[in-house]
């Protein structure tokens, strides 16, 4: 049910509850998982499997790994085909219905803020080492602790940058990236 929006939207709602909430990992782990799961082919949704496997690992070592893996996978992916499997044949009459229309619009709408969130809170947490938490109500935001800026990741970001303004194929951002990385790691 969560899973309305796609990947993102799961990574946003489990980088969350594993991270902030549960602490099962820390944000340079889930960002290292997002990393993963960008430059890997196969469906993005395999962060969970990964995050999964972490998370047993810290718990119990290399076979609690394992099992945390084979149930986060069994849990990602059967409640998705038995989605699918059940309203798949009837997209099209969903669709035809003007009120559903709106609806699924709206649903869009979440989906696209949530997408956003996400891509700030992993920008957040690969520029800046710490952050702090602002409770005001109900609302609570991280903000970056400005100190910890880390001054490697803005070399690598103006690159990116300005390779994908160039218009630079994925595969070729991704190898030059990875390897300017690893220059500045040897620095």
């Amino acid at each position: 049910v969560v899973t309305f929006g796609g990947a993102y939207a799961v990574l946003a709602y489990m980088a969350q509850e594993v991270v902030e909430i549960r602490g099962w990992l820390t944000a340079p782990q889930m960002v290292d998982a997002l990393g993963l799961a960008e430059t890997t082919p196969g469906p993005l949704i395999l962060v969970t499997q990964f995050v999964g496997q972490l998370a047993g690992h810290a718990e119990g070592g290399p076979r609690m790994a394992l099992a945390a893996g084979a149930l986060t996978l069994w849990m990602t992916f059967v409640p998705c085909f038995l989605w699918i499997f059940t309203f798949a044949p009837h997209v099209e009459t969903v669709l035809a219905r003007p009120r559903l229309q709106a609806a699924l619009k709206g649903i869009t709408a979440a989906v696209v803020g949530v997408i956003a969130n996400l891509s700030l809170w992993f920008a957040l947490h690969t520029l800046f080492a710490d952050t702090m938490t602002i409770d005001r109500g109900p609302l609570s935001m991280p903000l970056p602790v400005l100190s910890t800026l880390r001054i490697d990741a803005l070399p690598l970001i103006a690159l990116a940058a300005l390779m994908f303004a160039r218009k630079a194929p994925v595969p070729l951002v991704l190898a030059v990236c990875a390897l300017a990385g690893w220059g500045l790691a040897q620095v």
